[in-house]
């Protein structure tokens, strides 16, 4: 089935949402190393490369133990790991989901419903909250992107 020319267009509602929803996914996912970073210099510790323990301007000190595991560091470093396992597949999903043209609605609420879901695993893990409640908001986007793929599929079988 061929793409119609006003399916890629800001007139086209489901991909207008869908473009929102990206560029807030792809801030998310950009912002989120910089807060790694901010954290790193704010405890002068987490770094991951020798070299990192060196003096510098952003490490104007260098001490012992600056290359272990510092779980305030840590945390936003499995945040944004998390967010690179996640959103991918969220952007691909989701702009296939635009090219089959889907009621908007459906697309609302998918689309939506992953990007809540992100928000609330944001929150959730940066407050230290149990594997479950971390697993349960995930587990929301994960079936929005699921969802997405699956009428995908349908609509081209």
């Amino acid at each position: 089935m061929p793409v119609e020319p006003a399916t890629l267009t800001l007139e086209n509602p489901v991909f207008h949402t869908y473009l929102l929803a990206a560029s807030i996914m792809l801030l998310k996912l950009m912002i989120q190393p910089w807060i790694t970073v901010q954290r790193m210099v704010k405890v002068g510790a987490g770094y991951r490369s020798p070299e990192d323990a060196r003096k510098s301007p952003l490490n104007p000190t260098p001490r012992d133990g600056q290359l272990e595991i510092d779980e305030y560091v840590d945390r936003s470093r499995r945040m944004n790991l998390n967010d690179l396992e996640s959103i991918p597949g969220f952007l691909a999903a989701g702009f296939l989901f635009v090219l089959v043209g889907p009621p908007l609605l459906l697309a609302q609420v998918l689309i939506w419903t992953y990007v809540g879901s992100r928000a609330a695993h944001f929150i959730a893990y940066s407050t230290a909250q149990l594997h479950d409640i971390r697993a349960f908001c995930w587990t929301w986007g994960s079936l929005a992107v699921m969802g997405m793929a699956g009428y995908v599929l349908m609509q081209t079988l």
